[in-house]
């Protein structure tokens, strides 16, 4: 997973509430198991029309918006199901934060096993911040991770709380494999004891010599 530092790119506004993984990454997406690849269905049935042609009104189809990093959205985040491939299809295009009054939880937890960092701000907050990303290829924002500060393109800063735990995990760029390979020795260790005193319990071949 890359690590999560400090991010300066473009935010988006998108002032939606409620908006479900169904909106994110409709249904008749989820048969790849890859996390590549989905960002181009990203929001699908909002970029696209029914001949599959771009709706030029649509936020990430406007050409301030089409590299955006960062979203700022409207309250409830993410609800619905809790399909993976809606942060998938958010990485894959290219979003790396999002900035939300609040999310479903499932989705917030998902967020951060990707590499994303969702950030909950006051409603207030959230506003001043849309307010900065309706400026277009001006909507410049940088997130500090390290700081927990989200500089707006007039130098203004709000602070954010985050999970120390998920904290270092973004930063160290750790999803769950990766904090289990930081066990590998005792993992180890611990199948090589267990063959010893337990040896019908390893798989055969696998036995280590006496």
């Amino acid at each position: 997973m890359e690590k999560f530092t400090k991010l300066t790119g473009v935010a988006a506004p998108l002032p939606m509430i409620n908006v479900d993984t169904d909106m994110i990454i409709p249904k008749q997406f989820l048969k790849t198991i890859k996390r590549t690849g989905l960002g181009k269905n990203l929001f699908d049935e909002m970029r696209y029309d029914d001949n599959g042609n771009e709706v030029p009104d649509f936020v990430l189809n406007k050409p301030a918006y089409r590299n955006a990093q960062i979203l700022v959205t409207g309250e409830n985040f993410g609800c619905g199901s809790s399909r993976e491939h809606a942060p998938w299809a958010l990485l894959d295009f290219g979003i790396r934060a999002i900035i939300a009054p609040s999310f479903a939880d499932i989705f917030y937890n998902n967020c951060f096993k990707n590499g994303i960092l969702p950030i909950r701000l006051p409603q207030e907050q959230v506003d001043k911040l849309m307010e900065d990303a309706e400026r277009g290829a001006n909507a410049t924002v940088t997130v500090d991770l390290e700081n927990q500060v989200i500089t707006g393109p007039d130098g203004g800063s709000i602070s954010f709380e985050i999970d120390p735990f998920r904290k270092h995990c973004l930063m160290e760029g750790l999803d769950d494999i990766g904090l289990t390979l930081q066990k590998d020795d005792k993992i180890a260790s611990f199948e090589q004891k267990l063959g010893r005193e337990q040896p019908w319990a390893t798989p055969a071949g696998n036995a280590p010599a006496a």
